[in-house]
This record gives C-alpha cells, sequence and structure tokens, in this order.
C-alpha cells in the first residue's frame, strides 16, 4: 500500500513539475510573442498609412520585390541534417517543424518581419497572421535551444509559438490558443499542449493589448436573422459558396507560385519583380488602391455599405499574385476581405442582413482555406459575440467540407479524412493529395 501511494505522489510531483516547466516557458513565448507582434502591427499601420498617402509608391513594388527576394534568398535557407530548411515555405515549414520533419530557422522570424514590412509599404496584397505565425515558431525555437528543453516538449513549444502569434495578431487568445493545436493536421487536435497553449497564447494577447496598447479592429453585426429553417438553408447555400471560394483562391495562388518556381528556376528575385509588375498594373487597370496592402477600409465598409459587387474577385487575384510570386505576409486577413466582401454581394441574392452575410463570409472562408473549423468558430464568438452562434457553427462545418482536401498550407497532414466521400489515406499531406489528382 506504501508502495502504491509512494508511486502516486512521485506521479504528480512529475505532473505538477512538467506543468510548471510548462506554464513558465508558455509564458515566456507569450510576453516576447505579444511584444514582437505588437511592434508587428503597428508598424505595419504606420507604414500603411505612409502608402495610402503616397500611392506613387506602388511603382517601386517590384524593387521591393528584389529585396524581399534577396532576403530569403541570401539569408531564409539552411542544411541541416541533409534536409533543406528554407524559410521562404512560410507557415508551411512551420507545420513541417511541428510534424516533426524540418526545424524553423531562429532567423525566420526577422526575415519575414522586414519582408512583410516592404510588402506592405510598396502595395503588396498580404495580411499579417503569417508574419506573427512564424515569429512565434523563431520565438519557440530560440526557447527550445536556450532553455534546453526535452525533446519531447519542443514540438509543443511549437505549437505555443503559433498559438501567441495568433492569438495577438487578432485580439483572439481563445481562438490562438486551439489554432496552435489544430493548424498541423486536419481531424487532429493535440490536447496535450493545451496548457502551453493557453497560456502562450494570453499572456501574447494580454501584453499586446495591456501592456502595449494595441488595438484591433472591431466589426459589428448590425442585424440577426431570425431563427428559421429557411434561413438555416439559406446559411448552408452561403457556406458552400464561401467554402469554394477559399478552394479557387488556394488553387490559384498555389499555382501561380509553381508557375513562377518553374519559369524562373525558383529565382526568388526574378518572381518577386515579376509580381511587383503584375500588381501595379493591376492597380492602373483598377483605378484604386483599394486592394493593395491590408484592405482594411474595405472590410469594414463591407459590414457597413455596398462594396463593389466583385470586389472578392479583385482582392484574390491582388493576393494571389501579391504571395504566389514570393511576396509575404499572411492570407488570414485577405480571406477575411474575400468572404465579407463577398458576402456583402450575395446579401441582396440571398436575402439575409448585410452584416450577418458579411461576418458569415469572413469566417467560412478562413475555416474553407485554414481547415481549422474549431479554430474559426471561435474566432466567430470572439469577434462577434456568441448571437448566432448556430449560423456560424454550421457555415463553419459546412465550408470545412466542402473545401475539401485544399487549402492555403500544402504541408497540412490528413490525420482523418473530412469525410468517406473523400477517397484519400491517412497520413497524407494536402500538397501530396493534390499532386496526385494531377
Amino acid at each position: 500500500m506504501k508502495v502504491r501511494n509512494m508511486k502516486t505522489i512521485l506521479t504528480y510531483k512529475n505532473v505538477l513539475k512538467v506543468l510548471s516547466i510548462w506554464i513558465i516557458i508558455g509564458g515566456l513565448i507569450g510576453t516576447v510573442v505579444g511584444s514582437l507582434t505588437s511592434l508587428l502591427l503597428e508598424t505595419n499601420d504606420f507604414l500603411g498609412k505612409v502608402r495610402e498617402a503616397n500611392t506613387w509608391l506602388i511603382a517601386l513594388l517590384p524593387l521591393g520585390g528584389i529585396a524581399v527576394g534577396f532576403l530569403y534568398m541570401r539569408f531564409g535557407k539552411s542544411i541541416l541534417n541533409n534536409t533543406l530548411h528554407d524559410s521562404a515555405e512560410g507557415n508551411n515549414l512551420v507545420i513541417d517543424s511541428v510534424n516533426g520533419n524540418k526545424k524553423v530557422l531562429r532567423r525566420m522570424g526577422p526575415i519575414v518581419y522586414l519582408g512583410t514590412f516592404i510588402t506592405v509599404f510598396f502595395g503588396g496584397s498580404t495580411g499579417r497572421e503569417g508574419a506573427a505565425i512564424q515569429m512565434g515558431g523563431s520565438v519557440a525555437e530560440a526557447a527550445n535551444r536556450w532553455l534546453k528543453v526535452k525533446p519531447a516538449d519542443t514540438l509543443i513549444m511549437l505549437m505555443s509559438g503559433i498559438s501567441a502569434g495568433f492569438g495577438a495578431a487578432f485580439g483572439a487568445p481563445i481562438t490562438g490558443a486551439v489554432f496552435g493545436m489544430e493548424m498541423a493536421a486536419l481531424g487532429k487536435l493535440k490536447f496535450e499542449a493545451v496548457v502551453p497553449c493557453l497560456v502562450a497564447s494570453f499572456a501574447a494577447h494580454f501584453v499586446t493589448e495591456e501592456v502595449w496598447g494595441v488595438e484591433h479592429e472591431k466589426f459589428i453585426i448590425q442585424t440577426l436573422p431570425g431563427l428559421s429553417m429557411m434561413t438555416f438553408l439559406k446559411v448552408v447555400l452561403a457556406a458552400v459558396i464561401f467554402g469554394l471560394l477559399s478552394v479557387v483562391y488556394s488553387q490559384l495562388r498555389h499555382g501561380i507560385q509553381k508557375y513562377s518556381e518553374k519559369l524562373f528556376k525558383k529565382s526568388h528575385i526574378k518572381r518577386a519583380f515579376v509580381g511587383g509588375l503584375l500588381i501595379a498594373g493591376f492597380t492602373l487597370l483598377a483605378g484604386s488602391q483599394d486592394y493593395n496592402g491590408r484592405s482594411l477600409d474595405l472590410l469594414e465598409q463591407s459590414f457597413k455599405e455596398d462594396v463593389p459587387p466583385f470586389a472578392f474577385l479583385a482582392k484574390l487575384v491582388f493576393t494571389a499574385v501579391t504571395l504566389g510570386t514570393g511576396f509575404v505576409g499572411g492570407e488570414a486577413i485577405p480571406l477575411f476581405i474575400m468572404g465579407a466582401t463577398l458576402g456583402n454581394s450575395l446579401h441582396h441574392m440571398i436575402g439575409l442582413p448585410m452584416s450577418f452575410l458579411a461576418a458569415l463570409g469572413l469566417v467560412a472562408t478562413f475555416c474553407g482555406g485554414a481547415n481549422t473549423p474549431i479554430s474559426a468558430f471561435l474566432l466567430a464568438m470572439e469577434f462577434f459575440g456568441e448571437k448566432g452562434a448556430e449560423y456560424f457553427f454550421v457555415a463553419c462545418v459546412v465550408s470545412y467540407i466542402v473545401s475539401g482536401h485544399h487549402g492555403l498550407w500544402p504541408s497540412q497532414t490528413v490525420h482523418e479524412p473530412k469525410s468517406r466521400l473523400y477517397q484519400v489515406a491517412k497520413g497524407d499531406t494536402i500538397g501530396k493529395i493534390e499532386q496526385r489528382k494531377k
């Protein structure tokens, strides 16, 4: 009996020790990432305002492409264990690292920050969560090495870095915590990481908002539809459209990347230079810079008044070309904008309130692209409150299934197929599945 009690005591002591280590390191990662994400947000806002006041800067985007390409070709690559680790892979490198296949480079964070600042300043269409996630991964990797974290815990710390970056970037700490556990694999949540991910995400959120005083965007649903079977059917229809929109974007973005890499023999400098020329040309054709940079004004407008009916398509093309040719930043905000503006354009035809359909499009399009239905639903709750939760839940599930095994990040592993209707094998990546289809 005494032996059994002693084993129980030792087990509890070990659990408390591990939890304490996770909490301390998760808090440290969250504090550092929160501060660095604050720098990202404030700098992006400043650079975006400067660009908007000096519209001629778009003419220098090709030169910005040369700078971004040089950064990644000169400093972004490393060969470890006979494997190439390329920072230009962005979130895919982070996902591969969480899955234990590659390593996040510690210099990846500073490189993606500089690349994002250049992209935003000269008018490339991009977001910010990619930079925050990659910096989170870099900080976590540095913490793993400096603090000599046990090999069994290194992947968990990487997930906490992802959580910290996402939570701080959008002011959504609960979403951030789950996103870090959900991002790497479809159909799987690694609950072992819940404590450090929660700590890191909330610490980063607190530091961003309370310490550095960063204010995140607020979106308000002005009118919610009443509960009815017809409303649910309309929500399902809209979610199907938003899910397909995410597929179109993902396929176009990956197609442009593969074609440009083949055309220019993987020269990041040449790809980004030509991409800058294309975006500058598209801007002249559009006669507006609404689709350059972060386009946050367009996102806010979609909740309040009519936007151009094909604004979603313009933002889709601008973003796919920008990121497909080697510029960097993030894809969440562009997806938010695509979904919200499409929802805005559909509200007359579908017969649902404008702001509600814009919110539904924002969440469902992101869900279909990121393949993170739980995180997307939680994001809706943190962005818009609990009202309409049943609609957002349905929209996330439908968009997730409709988008199939496509998505923003080819490195995502299919732990469990979305449906038996999709004949894919467990353990495949989205990238491999798409290659087999071709």
